[in-house]
């Protein structure tokens, strides 16, 4: 009897095991990546414009209030803060070379000397000055450091005065790239077509530049910039006549390609463009068969899904962070977060795969920096800028646990579709069926609104897949590829081999600037198998049965009959609960810049209620926003007419539930 009994808690324990693995919850991001607190001493304002770590290990942070410290032990619990500069003009960039900082001023980029040895700065030398006009918007972003010693600068533009909407460059080189000497002695302008030119990175020894929503670009995106290149925004443009402009390109020429759409109302006044429904549009891409200088991005961040305010880039050094070494993060000061990007080459030109990485943080992440220890330490702010996290300031390190979470670690290009690999082997059963993989592809308009909807979307079907034998790369085929549009890689149904957990994070959105050359699967070696479909027929057949014999027993003058004709007063309708809509709000990226109590990037939908609008003019509005409605948000809601009506509403009569 004994003997019975042990065998069968044998035979039970791969069962429970089983079980267990199926029931435990897949871990969360905060459980592999862990955000720290650099405590800083009381009164220490960090609104943070650069970050970098000086060759002893100290770090140098500037801000935004125009002060620089140097923070000795800053891994440490008690990191020691000296100021070592102060009085500079809101500074957004901070580099070290030759034992001296650089940092990039509004209107020059400074060098900061400490030549007697005191620990503080007691020389400010100017080492090249660019015009402002004294516009606002006119922060200056730097210096990234070349191979070669020299400097790259980055000039934002500023806006109309009865245009407030459109950017413009009042003085020379706003709206450019400027490459600076290594001593100062000459400056030339690289490239234009920049907005908000933030995220000025240097990767491997190439230029590479993150964008922001805004007038002519549709959503944020990655550029790898050369010089000569046109990358976007027209307004850079009024200074390519300049004798020392890399490109000829006119704006005059622009505007017959892209419609400016300057029009007046009857009073005569310029009347702000706006998002048209149905209009015919033109995308970046098929500009850029006309203007051959324009450079599309190398990586589309879909708005409000990878950011909304996108800034640095950083590559994560070997030894750090796991399987995402040699990597790239990019920084998102709207939402207080990190994404993942992973570019390749293909026909000579940069494309690739982006993924949400780290959310959290306690302020708009601005500028990162990589420690010795092979940490993260993170520069945030949001000051006149909004963002997702509550502080106005902040300096935090985001340390990796030393375990590996189940991620998509790259998607690559491949003739008939991508192949996926993966940091963890993946359960072999999930990821032969062709209901783990859902695949679609859009893209964005190309005018002077602000914003995009996207357009043109259409799904892809996934017509086979092929594992590898280790279980760490899955061949997925899709037909419909588009080049130049952005392909949505959303794998809910994968799960891994140990534990059986799902991604992370699901979702990766693949730039397809080329569609690589090569051999295609064959079909016969891939597994076709769809446990969607499979499930669907099963249901319509089991729904088949019962539909007869209710037709059957409907007789005349039966219970039945009285059942299925009788009239039913329907129930008044009731407003959307919150479960029921908090599906909708992640969907459609209303939670990137709203919640429901509090104001954050945009207003709370709280206050939205307070204004006593209809449904139907809550829906009109998430069409076609009107910022003058909502005066003090820096950042303007894009059009979102890609939401269903029926959608819209749903979300109107929750928002209207809250007054």
């Amino acid at each position: 009897m004994k003997n019975i009994i042990k065998k069968a808690a044998l035979y039970l324990l791969p069962f429970c095991a089983a079980a267990s693995a199926f029931a435990q919850e897949t871990p969360k991001e905060e459980d592999y990546f862990r955000i720290n607190k650099v405590s800083s001493p009381e009164g220490t304002l960090l609104e943070v414009g650069g970050l970098t770590v000086l060759p002893n290990g100290d770090l140098g942070v500037s801000t935004r209030r125009g002060d620089v410290y140097i923070v000795e032990n800053p891994t440490s619990r008690r990191p020691f803060f000296r100021k070592f500069a102060t009085g500079l003009h809101e500074i957004l960039g901070l580099a070290w070379k030759d034992g001296a900082l650089y940092c990039a001023q509004r209107g020059e980029l400074t060098k900061l000397v400490d030549t007697n040895m005191d620990g503080k700065a007691d020389v400010y030398e100017t080492v090249y000055a660019w015009p402002i006009s004294g516009h606002y918007h006119e922060y200056s972003f730097g210096p990234k450091l070349a191979p070669d010693g020299s400097f790259f600068v980055s000039a934002n533009v500023a806006f109309g005065d009865e245009e407030w909407w459109r950017g413009e460059s009042r003085v020379p080189w706003r709206g450019w790239i400027m490459h600076i000497s290594a001593d100062g002695s000459k400056m030339e302008p690289w490239a234009t077509g920049m907005r908000s030119p933030c995220g000025i990175s240097m990767v491997d020894g190439e230029l590479f530049y993150t964008e922001n929503q805004g007038d002519y670009m549709g959503s944020g995106g990655i550029w790898r910039v050369k010089k000569g290149d046109f990358v976007g925004h027209p307004a850079g443009l009024r200074w390519t006549g300049e004798a020392n402009s890399p490109l000829k390109l006119t704006a005059t020429q622009f505007n017959a390609v892209v419609d400016e759409r300057k029009v007046r109302n009857a009073q005569g006044r310029m009347i702000k463009p706006e998002n048209v429904i149905d209009e015919k549009f033109i995308t970046m891409f098929e500009a850029k068969k006309t203007i051959p200088e324009l450079r599309l991005p190398a990586v589309w961040l879909p708005h409000g899904v990878l950011g909304i305010s996108n800034s640095e880039m950083v590559k994560i050094p070997e030894g750090a962070f796991g399987p995402f070494a040699g990597q790239t993060l990019v920084g998102d000061q709207g939402q207080s977060k990190i994404m993942r990007v992973v570019m390749e080459k293909v026909k000579g030109e940069y494309q690739g795969v982006a993924f949400d990485f780290r959310s959290g943080f306690q302020s708009g992440v601005l500028r990162m920096a990589w420690g010795q220890d092979g940490s993260l330490f993170v520069g945030e702010t949001n000051r006149g800028w909004g963002s997702a996290g509550d502080a106005n300031e902040g300096l935090q390190r985001l340390v990796w646990n030393n375990r590996i979470p189940f991620e998509m670690q790259t998607v690559k290009a491949m003739p008939d579709g991508f192949e996926i690999e993966f940091t963890l082997p993946v359960d072999k059963k999930s990821a032969e069926d062709l209901a783990s993989y859902a695949v679609s592809s859009f893209i964005y308009k190309y005018h002077p609104v602000y914003g995009s909807p996207t357009v043109n979307m259409e799904n892809c079907d996934v017509k086979g897949v092929k594992v590898s034998d280790d279980g760490l790369k899955v061949r997925v085929i899709v037909d419909n590829l588009r080049q130049y549009y952005i392909h949505n890689i959303t794998l809910e149904g994968i799960r891994s081999k140990d534990n059986f957990y799902s991604l992370v994070h699901p979702t990766g959105y693949y730039t397809l600037n080329n569609i690589p050359d090569g051999n295609k699967l064959a079909m016969s070696g891939v597994s076709t198998r769809n446990s969607a479909k499979e499930a669907a027929a099963k249901e319509a057949a089991e729904k088949a049965k019962p539909a007869a014999s209710k037709a059957a027993a409907a007789k005349p003058g039966t219970k039945a009959e009285a059942a299925t004709t009788g009239a039913v007063k329907p129930a008044a309708a009731k407003a959307p609960t919150y479960e029921e809509v908090k599906p909708l709000l992640a969907k459609y990226t209303c939670a990137a810049c709203h919640n429901a109590d509090k104001k954050q990037v945009g207003p709370a939908f709280k206050d939205i209620a307070k204004k006593r609008y209809t449904n139907e003019m809550i829906v009109k509005l998430i069409y076609n926003p009107n910022p003058e409605n909502w005066p003090g948000y820096a950042t303007e809601m894009p059009p979102m007419p890609q939401v269903p009506k029926a959608d819209a509403l749903k979300i109107a009569g929750w928002i209207n539930s809250l007054k």
